[in-house]
């Protein structure tokens, strides 16, 4: 298959499933609680043990790739993924459902960086924002269909059903990559950095266990320091190695790139504000505006629906403008669209919450497809697999700290004003942060020269 819109319509068949669940674990937080008798808000480890289990994994998906064959490895993904999903909505305790959730995370960890690998070998630079838009496109169905659907499932049958989703999409996945998309000549990834993986996965996994634990009981009070103490150690340990080895797992070379470091480093802090959105808003519609499953999962969606409107958009806003305005610029007003939810109330009519969410979302796709599109812009053909997987890495990290920085400042802002549960303050609070956080990627992008990524942008200033 030659074309590369065919090829990304169905490789988005994996981020679709990654999407749908990402939207709907947020949505049937609260049902899930209840049901395994778990704090709400503590459950957030449902979503943060998957999204670490990404970061953990996805370093070695590009040696993987390259060493068994991006496509072999793409469809085994899609089956340990599916499979996961299956037992997620099997799950009858707080640690079955957590190691499901880990499982999910190994077959994602493949499954989508390993997708858009097999995507990138085939397109041109001039292709790649028509690819990329392409690719995305088909995901964000995920997110439009997960809130109301798993709300309305949650309310007439239970959250479980909502996993069970991910197993006709899976079957239709595979069945698409089986007949479609051709087998990519295997590469020579050299001997597996174990050391580095080795070293990354550690400081990741002990991190996040460390900021996920800290200060709220559910944890001898020594585990979260030690944790953070050992991911300290272990990631300028993988720092130095990474920068000594010969074919490291983590290529930080990468770095020096400025379209890429650009989108590795200001992007990451508009990922973690941005991805606490979606965390806190289906909480606070169901705890603050006492809102059901379904109800709030249909005001939500009208995040998604925006951003799966911009799509068409991105191509010429980027030919018109350039990166580095469109960042900036647009980076402002997600910013804004983050921050403004801190003053939702349930006075406010539920069409102008509609309104707001769906602009919001569509200045957050505009951000996230350029972020993603920069990236790749000035990548070798020869660094596209530890691209790829830092990529992954580094956008999964930033969801996972998006989850753990909506957590951590509910539970600050609890503890402030002496609330036994969070409040409308408190989640004014969680949402002002994260627009902060958002603004904080701007200055990289004002850094960047005017001229980077014109040839993908197509823009001649």
């Amino acid at each position: 298959m030659k074309d590369p819109r065919a090829v990304a319509a169905i490789v988005a068949s994996a981020l679709f499933m990654q999407n749908l669940d990402a939207s709907v674990v947020a949505t049937v937080l609260p049902a899930m609680a209840r049901d395994l008798a778990v704090d709400p808000v503590h459950l957030s480890v449902a979503i943060t043990s998957y999204l670490v289990a990404l970061c953990v994994f996805i370093p070695v998906s590009g040696w993987v790739a390259d060493r068994y064959g991006a496509r072999r490895v793409f469809m085994l993904a899609i089956v340990v993924f599916t499979g996961a999903s299956a037992l997620v909505g099997l799950s009858q305790g707080l640690a079955s459902l957590v190691a499901a959730r880990v499982l999910q995370g190994v077959g994602g960890a493949m499954m989508v960086p390993v997708g858009r690998l097999l995507l990138l070998r085939r397109v041109s630079k001039e292709e790649l924002v028509v690819a990329m838009t392409w690719l995305t496109m088909p995901g964000l169905l995920g997110p439009v269909l997960g809130p109301p659907v798993g709300g309305l499932l949650t309310d007439a049958f239970s959250w479980r059903a909502v996993f069970w989703l991910n197993i006709p999409v899976g079957i239709l996945g595979l069945v698409l990559v089986w007949l479609f998309i051709p087998n990519v000549e295997k590469q020579d990834p050299g001997p597996l950095d174990a050391k580095g993986l080795t070293l990354w996965g550690t400081a990741l996994a002990c991190g996040m266990a460390g900021l996920e634990t800290v200060g709220r009981g559910i944890a001898p009070a020594w585990f979260a320091p030690l944790m953070l103490g050992i991911a300290v150690v272990s990631t300028v340990l993988a720092v130095r190695h990474s920068r000594r080895a010969a074919r490291p797992a983590v290529d930080l070379s990468l770095l020096r790139l400025p379209s890429f470091g650009v989108s590795m480093g200001g992007g990451s802090l508009f990922r973690i504000g941005a991805s606490t959105l979606p965390f806190l808003l289906p909480l606070k519609l169901q705890i603050v505006f006492g809102l059901s499953a379904s109800a709030s999962g249909l005001i939500t969606f009208a995040t998604a629906l925006g951003a799966f409107a911009m799509k068409p958009l991105v191509r010429p806003l980027l030919k018109r403008f350039g990166f580095r305005a469109v960042l900036v610029f647009n980076g402002v007003l997600a910013a804004a669209g983050v921050a403004v939810c801190a003053a939702f109330t349930p006075d406010w009519p539920i069409a102008a919450i509609f309104i707001v969410l769906a602009m919001g979302g569509l200045t957050r796709a505009l951000q996230f497809t350029s972020l993603a599109t920069l990236g790749f812009a000035d990548v070798p053909s020869e660094k596209l697999a530890p691209a790829t997987a830092m990529s992954g890495t580094v956008q999964q990290l930033g969801q996972a700290l998006g989850v753990v920085l909506g957590s951590l400042t509910l539970e600050a802002a609890m503890l402030a004003t002496g609330a036994a549960t969070p409040g409308a303050h408190e989640f004014a609070i969680g949402f002002l942060v994260a627009g902060v956080v958002v603004l904080g990627s701007i200055p990289s992008a004002l850094r960047m020269p005017p001229e980077t990524g014109a040839r993908v942008s197509g823009h001649r200033g």
